[in-house]
């Protein structure tokens, strides 16, 4: 019974990057993941590509064979795939039960009213495959109430046409910051509860009409109505960040309550034992570490990264002189004995500039 993630979300949502950052983060924890492309038009993966649909067609094929433009030859694409599942499953088996990350093309119509990606997910599942919907959408749509509206019933419709385990995800978390401050706090908007709320921002931000604001609010009530839509957050190059995500995806697919897969799970249970996860983790933990303190946290990141990086060039020294070698540096190495903590406060010298004489 094989795991898997099927990654969504419109362009720039940072749906490639979430990948490449998801297989290395669980290579690192040693839970076996292959990632597979299944965007005609996505030629430079910025992960290690096990299988590419591009081996079987391609944008630009199909746009000269038929004369259609980017959107258009997207989905035409995966209509290609669709007619060629036999292709994909068969590929698939070599993988075993490795866990699999597919991604996905970024035009929206597929997973809001398009039954082609619908159709291969089926099919997926008919294999055995165990798969968690991972919607990412930018966060910087939080910065303006008619576009976190927006995306509220785009993740909506994508959880009625996907009939799957689903998480919305707010990714590019530590660059919300930079699209100016928000009307209210981030559990607001990770709950997606009280959208009536926001009305008053639609008007008084925005300067649209009155019929404008009637949109929004019908869009609000609908939203509420079906009591689905809720969002974690990401910022893909944070550790305790990633671990809170894949903890939930666990959650949502099975695998936490899943069969054990050797060394791998041994590592995760580990992680979990430590609590990574909770280092920067709830909501409001995340509001703290990317919103309202986020230079001092990444001072304080700065500092703790240089006192273990000068704690491991005293290792490496300690090993060498046990092995009978001279070890000269230039920095000062008057900390070794607890005299000094230059390493912590910026004397922080690179191992390359440490030099080893033989003795």
């Amino acid at each position: 019974m094989p795991f898997a993630q099927l990654v969504i979300g419109p362009p720039g949502s940072g749906k490639s990057t979430y990948c490449a950052g998801m297989h290395q983060f669980m290579s690192a924890i040693g839970r076996k993941c292959q990632v597979v492309n299944l965007d005609p038009a996505n030629d430079a993966t910025p992960y290690p590509c096990a299988l590419d649909v591009r081996n079987l067609v391609t944008l630009d094929e199909v746009m000269d064979e038929n004369g259609l433009g980017p959107n258009g030859g997207i989905v035409y694409a995966l209509e290609e795939l669709e007619e060629n599942m036999d292709w994909l499953e068969e590929s698939l088996t070599r993988f075993g039960e490795d866990y699999i990350i597919f991604d996905s093309p970024g035009q929206v119509e597929l997973f809001t009213h398009h039954n082609s990606l619908r159709n291969i997910v089926t099919r997926l599942e008919k294999l055995g495959y165990r798969l968690v919907v991972i919607h990412l959408l930018d966060s910087h749509h939080l910065a303006s109430a008619s576009q976190y509206i927006s995306i509220l019933l785009t993740a909506l419709r994508s959880m009625l046409l996907l009939p799957l385990p689903h998480l919305n995800v707010l990714s590019k978390m530590d660059l919300l910051r930079n699209h100016g401050p928000l009307p209210f706090n981030l559990d607001f908007y990770t709950d997606a509860q009280d959208l009536p709320r926001l009305l008053p921002h639609v008007l008084a931000t925005e300067q649209g009409s009155e019929r404008f604001a009637k949109l929004n609010e019908a869009i609000c009530d609908l939203v509420d109505s079906f009591g689905l839509v809720g969002f974690e957050t990401l910022a893909v190059e944070d550790k305790a960040s990633m671990t809170h995500l894949l903890q939930a995806i666990d959650r949502a697919g099975g695998y936490a309550f899943g069969a054990a897969e050797g060394a791998g799970d041994n590592i995760w249970t580990v992680a979990m034992r430590e609590r990574w996860g909770e280092a920067v983790g709830g909501v409001m933990d995340v509001q703290e570490r990317w919103v309202d303190a986020r230079d001092e946290y990444d001072e304080f990141e700065r500092v703790r990264e240089r006192r273990l990086q000068k704690d491991r060039e005293r290792e490496w020294r300690r090993k060498r002189r046990e092995e009978g070698e001279y070890v000269d540096s230039d920095s000062d190495d008057s900390d070794e004995d607890g005299g000094s903590t230059r390493g912590a406060q910026g004397g922080d010298a690179a191992v390359d500039n440490v030099k080893v004489v033989e003795r």
